[in-house]
């Protein structure tokens, strides 16, 4: 039997037809005494200690077991209620990914209410608007800083509650701290009522409005319901559960251990490190922050990671920092780097290349495992393309990269790679009970040409799919075609082998003014590796050839200068505007620039000292560009190119 058709006939205790807060409920049941939630010390001034929640140790952390996450849920809902709460009424999270964040959400859901999603970084307009169009009539917030952000813009909402997880300020009667919510609920708590109101939800009753990032337009509120998230648990469950087929292939069970740190106002988080790892009993902790990646994951020992690219990218820079202490180890590091990647592409690796592997695992990768806590079975990539170069010396390190696909108004995994069949530069085959068909038309002439399969706008059906945008209708039906397709908006390559290669978002799409198609996406990944360059946003629309504005490495380039004994510039301006960086960083983009054809290669290119970032609004929360805000801010710099 093929792993296709294993995965297909495949059925455990975790996969069913139920609501979200009964998944929960089920898995508690079943591991009570393991670990469900680990959180650090020292990081927030929480209201719900010590009686509830022992304090950890600054800088450690400390666990909770599924029995007491099941009493924290419950006891939250009753209280809930008790505040205020009624069936389908949508109440705003607006926090970090945090322990408390997760409790929410499985006793909102349990009180019968829907979850929106603000995201942290969200302003007072936004904050008006998300809450506002979608009638939230309760909100938890994080601190005194969003406390105040939402009270600002109370008077454009019909909030009627807030509740706050850490300690605040307020004499006001309608604010309430977690820990009064939770102790009113330990007061009225009634198990008959709670699993009456668990019994009264359906799996296709609303669970969530998520919000698209608004890069394209305004923001659209994404219906999701409990069954579209529940048949994606089931859908991931069945492609990385423990099925009988696998042999020593490593599987999400009881025994995973993540270190969560992307949005849970995100999709591909909500999914993948929450409801699909408390479904399966696994044990979710709590980054300090993303900074603090690295020391979390050596403090937790993770045996799985889920994370956008840009992260990746991020973690692959910072162990490329640690093992470049010299020159002497810099150059052993990228030996090392080129082993790996030749040592995974290689159909028959034989004796020497065999042997230089074994000794680079010695001296560096034995290294990069251990920082990353030495227990990573795999590490999982969504939320956008992912260079392939970068996943295969992940490969080559024993640090399998599995990249996936979806969407937020897929709930989202469409397709991602199988842990025992994984194909590197590919998205994976669909998971189970998802159809899709390609739109020919949508591809240019160029992707048509390349293309392994099929190349089009990739259209999908499955219970995993959303049910419509929050009260618009008309965008709705725009995103449907006539028989019922969802479309993605994503240009694809169907290959022959049934895997996915993403090829770019339609949208994104540069169309040069000689008529050729450039796909900016592959062009960006393709400096993922390079140690002196941190950014890339590719130009061209309506132009008559490729530009960039490019973000150097400043560390990097500074250890470059130190190396060859040049005196650069304090300020990241003034050295974006040395002709000698620019000479340098010229190399990275002619070396790239040998992987592309001519018309799609980087012409010219603009240096420009400011990162791309959530905070600077040039980046969305899950870490994609915001093509149109970086343009604007270097309007004057793209069209110097064009001069």
């Amino acid at each position: 039997m093929s792993w296709q058709d294993a995965e297909r006939e495949y059925e455990d205790e975790v996969i069913g037809r139920t609501t979200l807060p009964r998944l929960f409920e089920d898995a508690a049941e079943r591991h009570a005494e393991r670990p469900a939630q680990g959180y650090k010390g020292g990081i927030y001034d929480r209201t719900l200690t010590p009686d509830v929640l022992p304090a950890a140790p600054a800088g450690e952390y400390a666990n909770v077991t599924y029995d007491e996450m099941r009493s924290i849920v419950r006891y939250l809902a009753a209280g809930f209620r008790d505040i205020g709460l009624g069936p389908d009424d949508r109440v705003g999270v607006f926090a970090h990914t945090r322990m408390e964040w997760a409790q929410t959400d499985f006793s909102v859901l349990a009180a019968g209410g829907v979850i929106t999603t603000v995201y942290p970084s969200s302003s007072e307009r936004q904050v008006s608007y998300l809450l506002g169009d979608s009638g939230a009539t309760g909100v938890v917030v994080e601190n005194q800083e969003l406390l105040e952000r939402v009270l600002a813009v109370e008077d454009d909402l019909d909030v009627e509650w807030v509740v706050v997880m850490d300690e605040f300020e307020s004499q006001r009667d309608d604010v309430h701290s977690f820990a009064e919510v939770h102790e009113r609920g330990r007061e009225v708590y009634d198990e008959d009522a709670y699993l009456g109101w668990l019994d009264d939800r359906d799996p296709d009753d609303l669970a969530s409005l998520i919000y698209t990032s608004g890069t394209t337009g305004r923001p659209k509120g994404v219906e999701l319901t409990h069954w579209n998230f529940r048949s994606n648990v089931n859908q991931c469950r069945k492609r990385f559960g423990p099925r009988p087929d696998k042999g020593d292939v490593p599987a999400i069970t009881e025994e995973s251990r993540l270190v969560s740190y992307l949005p849970l106002s995100h999709v591909f988080e909500r999914l993948s490190g929450h409801f699909l790892q408390f479904g399966s009993g696994g044990h979710v902790c709590y980054a300090e922050s993303p900074d603090t990646l690295q020391e979390d994951m050596g403090l937790v020992k993770p045996t799985t990671g889920t994370s956008v690219p840009r992260v990746y990218e991020k973690l692959y820079d910072a162990v490329r920092e640690q093992a470049s202490g010299s020159a002497l180890s810099e150059r052993i590091f990228e030996w090392a780097v080129g082993v790996a990647r030749d040592h995974y592409t290689a159909e028959t690796p034989g004796l020497v290349l065999s042997a230089k592997h074994a000794l680079a695992d010695r001296l560096v990768y034995s290294k990069v495992r251990e920082a990353l806590g030495g227990n990573i079975d795999y590490f999982i990539s969504g939320g956008g393309s992912l260079d392939p170069g970068l996943a295969k010396v992940f490969h080559g390190m024993g640090l399998p990269m599995l990249e996936g696909y979806g969407l937020t108004e897929t709930s989202p995994v469409i397709s991602v790679n199988p842990p025992e069949a994984p194909k590197v530069g590919t998205i994976g085959p669909t998971v189970v009970d998802t159809d899709v068909e390609i739109d020919e038309s949508v591809a240019t002439p160029e992707q048509r040409e390349r293309a392994d399969g099929t190349a089009g706008e990739l259209l999908v059906k499955g219970p995993q799919v959303f049910s419509g945008y929050w009260e618009l209708p008309d965008a709705t039906d725009e995103a449907f075609t006539e028989d019922g397709y969802f479309r993605t908006g994503d240009v694809v390559d169907l290959r022959a082998d049934g895997y996915i290669q993403f090829l770019e978002r339609a949208k994104q799409l540069l169309k040069l003014s000689t008529g050729k198609n450039v796909a900016p996406g592959p062009i960006e990944d393709a400096f993922a590796q390079s140690s002196l360059v941190e950014q890339v946003m590719v130009v061209g629309d309506d132009r008559k050839f490729v530009g960039a504005v490019v973000v150097p490495n400043v560390e990097g380039v500074r250890k470059w200068g130190d190396r060859q004994d040049i005196d650069l510039p304090e300020s990241p301006a003034e050295l974006c505007r040395d002709d000698r960086v620019h000479e340098r960083i010229q190399r990275e983009v002619d070396s790239v620039n040998e992987e592309f054809e001519d018309f799609e290669t980087i012409k010219q290119f603009v240096l420009v000292p400011e990162e791309f970032t959530e905070e600077n609004d040039m980046l969305t929360p899950s870490l994609k560009k915001k093509r149109r805000n970086i343009e604007a801010r270097y309007a004057d710099e793209i069209e110097s190119l064009y001069e």
